[in-house]
């Protein structure tokens, strides 16, 4: 019989395009601890999803909101709180995991917009605790290399505090810490969130 683990996986893979995500990762990852029945329950919808999203349409946490306050860890375990980085500059958050397809179509833009941005933007890649480990993600960043500060999300705090629906989320802060833009899926115009972010300054 397939594992837990590995079914996960294999109705993951099934998420190729931009999905309305029904059971959001903080269910999934209560699934995964659960129980297989539970997590085909959960994890089908998340993977087929009732109908498409398109990449810019207003998903989780609001524009226009400031997040609550969320403690993640760095990779080697020291507490990271991420309102330390709020209000100061723009905010980039991506909702990211090792297996995503769809955060691996959203590197060439995340590189490129690191690259043109990095000095003004702060870009925090949160992953989440769901079929990956820390040490696993440690590896995959050791060796492929992430655009920004990568994040460990143990206890779900930060998918909700922005109320992440899904990986390949992503949430612009402006400078003064408000929602500028959110998003969800490969076809997200990450430069042009940024401005939206930047445009708030002037």
């Amino acid at each position: 019989m397939m594992n837990r683990s590995r079914l996960v996986r294999v109705l993951l893979s099934f998420v190729d395009v931009d999905v309305d995500v029904n059971a959001p990762l903080r269910a999934l990852a209560l699934a995964r601890a659960r129980g297989l029945t539970l997590a085909l329950a959960l994890a089908l919808p998340l993977a087929l999803g009732s109908r498409v999203l398109h990449a810019q349409d207003q998903i989780g946490i609001a524009v226009g909101s400031t997040p609550e306050s969320a403690e993640v860890e760095d990779l080697e375990g020291n507490p990271v709180n991420l309102a330390d980085y709020i209000g100061k500059k723009p905010v980039l958050v991506e909702f990211w995991a090792t297996w995503c397809s769809l955060c691996e179509a959203l590197e060439p833009q995340m590189h490129s917009a690191h690259d043109k941005y990095g000095d003004e933007v702060e870009f925090l890649i949160v992953a989440v605790a769901v079929n990956q480990s820390k040490r696993r993600v440690g590896r995959h960043f050791e060796e492929e290399g992430i655009p920004g500060q990568l994040l460990w999300d143990g206890k779900g705090a930060a998918v909700r505090a922005f109320q992440a629906p899904s990986t390949s989320y992503i949430v612009v802060l402006d400078a003064t810490g408000k929602v500028a833009y959110t998003g969800l899926g490969k076809d997200q115009d990450i430069e042009a969130a940024i401005q939206k972010a930047l445009a708030r300054e002037s």
